[in-house]
């Protein structure tokens, strides 16, 4: 059953066009997952289809009603909903007092409780905890038809049936969650560098075979000087015949050259090496460290006789509830704290989304070079591989989308003479593409990092080693999130196995005592003891 029609569809921004499509259907049961580059157009197509933003051309029909959970949003909530307390915000809704995760939260059980036919929603587990992200999946998997932009794979592979990716404007459709359009995507590019390459094979060899023609035609004799008037003539004539048909040749060829379809060149991936040693890195085994530390917030005990230490080069991801103490403990980082002592040669870089590091009146270039201690070449490099290139380098940082400006400050910490790198939520409102970019990136980066992120896929990546903050203490694990999670249900089966090892000794203990007894039935108790034997040896 339809439930959305947009036909004939556009959308400019000055004269750059930002959305156009002939015809976008949203059936009953269509889970789709919006996915493209920052800027590209996702929230504005969003914001088309929910009736926030009007198209330039076009017609939408909508057949239902619809919920929007946004991105940013300054709407008061109404907290009439039912939904509250499953999100664990029932006694937040003064926002401003709530954390960012918590303010999120009421959005999100907001819109929810409405109960419409139709969810839009943009960016939905952004600043959202595991355990809130595990609700929001159970919910949105009772919802019968979603339209969602997530940076978070697990999540959109958790939920969506089709892909709608948002590119020069224009539309393309796949089927399947987002792991199945990333090997299509895949395929699809190797395709095309074999067609690329094949075309330049061909191109090549035809504009070979033009010279040698040409080549041959300049190389024909001319007609002798001792050679007689009549044999001139006839020497002159052959000459010329053999001539014209190479030169016909050539044309020939050249037509080929021009009717080969050109094929585009794929994106190539750069490498970056940045020169680490000029950020003076410490050689020290542990860069940062701390025992029995506490803290407060007004009257809110947030950590208390917590211990914790940071290895150098190691990338660390710090794992909690929302309102843990996960920023915190990076700003008591950052900050210098008394009670966290810090290697005297370590330099910490702060990212965090406030942009107050970026100058909006210059450029690109000019704001990551002013703090850099890399090569502008080095520079270049790292801005492209963040996917910046070209003239973006040289506009002003003021004009970017928020994703664009998050990627400055990224390459302007990578080129600093930072060699300590705290990273608050950095995957917040980036791209797919460039949360890849930047995976790739930190796996590569010699110094030491210390991040916090909701995002699991980000973390599995990354992450060599955590620290779970957990009831006012953090707890060290050697390993991912999923290596976390596995050892978790080891030591619960582990910890079962010795119950039910327990039960089976007492047991046997209960059967040897049966057998000491008179008029006992010693055959069947020493079968009974045989089977519960068995069952030890089978738990060994």
């Amino acid at each position: 059953m339809l439930i959305l029609e947009a036909v004939n569809l556009k959308k400019y921004y000055g004269d750059r066009l930002i959305i156009s499509t002939n015809d976008l259907k949203i059936l009953r049961g269509d889970k789709i997952g919006i996915v493209g580059e920052n800027g590209a157009g996702k929230t504005t197509l969003l914001n088309i289809l929910s009736g926030e933003t009007d198209a330039d051309t076009g017609v939408i029909k909508r057949y239902c009603s619809a919920a929007y959970i946004k991105q940013f949003s300054d709407e008061n909530v109404n907290t009439q909903g039912k939904l509250f307390k499953e999100f664990g915000v029932n006694d937040k809704f003064d926002r401003q007092k709530a954390s960012g995760g918590e303010r999120a939260k009421l959005i999100i059980a907001a819109e929810l409780s409405k109960n419409s036919s139709l969810l839009l929603a943009d960016e939905p587990t952004s600043n959202l905890d595991y355990k809130s992200i595990k609700v929001l999946k159970e919910k949105l998997s009772k919802i019968e038809t979603i339209v969602l932009i997530s940076h978070d794979r697990a999540f959109m592979d958790a939920i969506c049936n089709k892909i709608i990716e948002v590119k020069n404007g224009k539309l393309s459709f796949y089927e399947g969650n987002y792991s199945f359009y990333r090997k299509q995507k895949n395929l699809k590019i190797k395709r095309q560098k074999m067609e690329y390459e094949e075309y330049i094979m061909e191109k090549a060899r035809l504009e070979k075979a033009t010279r040698d023609v040409q080549s041959k035609s300049k190389s024909m004799k001319k007609t002798p000087k001792r050679m007689g008037n009549s044999e001139a003539r006839l020497h002159k004539r052959a000459v010329n015949e053999k001539k014209k048909k190479l030169d016909g040749a050539v044309k020939g060829i050249k037509s080929r050259i021009e009717k080969l379809q050109v094929k585009e060149k794929p994106d190539k991936i750069l490498k970056v090496k940045i020169d680490f040693s000029l950020t003076n890195p410490p050689q020290n085994k542990i860069i940062m460290s701390s025992y029995n530390f506490c803290f407060k917030y007004n009257r809110n005990e947030i950590f208390h006789n917590a211990k914790f230490k940071v290895y150098n080069g190691m990338k660390t991801a710090v794992v909690g509830d929302n309102g843990s103490g996960k920023t915190t403990l990076l700003n008591l980082i950052n900050r210098k704290s008394h009670q966290i002592y810090t290697v005297p040669k370590a330099v910490i870089g702060y990212f965090h989304q406030n942009f107050e590091d970026l100058d909006f009146d210059k450029t690109v270039l000019q704001n990551v070079m002013v703090s850099g201690v890399q090569s502008e070449s080095c520079v270049m490099t790292i801005l492209a591989r963040l996917l910046i290139f070209g003239d973006t380098v040289h506009k002003k940082v003021g004009v970017l989308s928020g994703g664009e400006k998050i990627k400055v400050s990224f390459a302007k910490l990578f080129a600093s003479k930072a060699n300590v790198l705290l990273l608050d939520e950095p995957t917040n409102y980036l791209d797919m593409q460039s949360i890849e970019a930047l995976e790739d990136f930190l796996k590569s980066y010699e110094g030491t990092v210390l991040f916090v992120s909701h995002d699991r896929a980000f973390i599995n990546s990354v992450a060599d080693r955590l620290l779970i903050i957990e009831d006012k203490k953090i707890v060290e694990f050697e390993g991912n999130l999923k290596e976390f999670e596995e050892s978790k249900k080891v030591s619960k089966n582990q910890g079962n196995i010795y119950i039910e090892k327990s039960i089976l000794q007492m047991k046997l203990t209960e059967i040897v005592s049966r057998m000491s007894l008179k008029n006992c039935d010693k055959e069947v108790l020493e079968k009974e003891y045989q089977n519960v034997v068995k069952e030890l040896n089978r738990l060994q």
